[in-house]
């Protein structure tokens, strides 16, 4: 029988049937999936940093319409448009303290004053360039006191005042204030009405 060389470095039983990779190749290969696994793992991490903008979004407190929206980022927002916004964090925790709206659940809620526009909050009024629009409440349906902001305010570009007008139990603007643009998500338009 003749005995078949190995080329130095080789193990008898790999050699059987298939040419095994070039050294050089295996970590380049490795290099690439190790890259791959790392991109994919900062991605995923980073829509935990930064939450990604939805685009469909359940509204399930009464104070909107209960149902489905489509969410508009880039769409021009008007006094008078339902709008998508997150709470700013101080409002956050405390809607979700008292269990209003869970901390990571955005609010659907109508734009009711836009840039230009003067909001009054005195006492239990608020109005808009001096007309009386909605009244504030002292305390929630729990009798857990309301906050409430005091003063007027000239809307800058970019603001907008939110309130449900036809919800007088909502938390809305008459209890936080103005809300920042850069806190609207979007435009909303109601898809599905339960």
């Amino acid at each position: 029988m003749a005995r078949r060389e190995k080329p130095p470095g080789e193990l008898p039983l790999l050699a059987w049937g298939d040419r095994r990779p070039v050294p050089a190749q295996m970590p380049r290969r490795l290099g690439w999936r190790a890259a791959a696994i790392g991109l994919g793992t900062s991605l995923l991490a980073l829509t935990i940093a930064i939450p990604p903008t939805p685009r469909l979004v359940w509204n399930a407190s009464a104070s909107a319409p209960i149902g489905l929206y489509a969410v508009d980022p880039g769409a021009s927002i008007q006094a008078g448009d339902m709008v998508v916004a997150r709470l700013p964090e101080r409002w956050r925790v405390l809607s979700a303290r008292r269990r209003y709206l869970p901390a990571n659940v955005p609010l659907v809620k109508q734009v009711a004053a836009v840039a230009g526009d003067q909001v009054c909050a005195v006492d239990a009024h608020v109005r808009f360039n001096g007309r009386p629009i909605a009244e504030r409440r002292s305390a929630d349906a729990a009798g857990r006191p309301l906050p409430w902001w005091r003063g007027c305010i000239q809307l800058r570009q970019g603001q907008f005042f939110l309130l449900m007008r036809d919800s007088p139990a909502s938390f809305d603007g008459r209890y936080f204030g103005p809300t920042e643009g850069a806190q609207v998500v979007g435009k909303a338009t109601l898809l599905w009405r339960r």
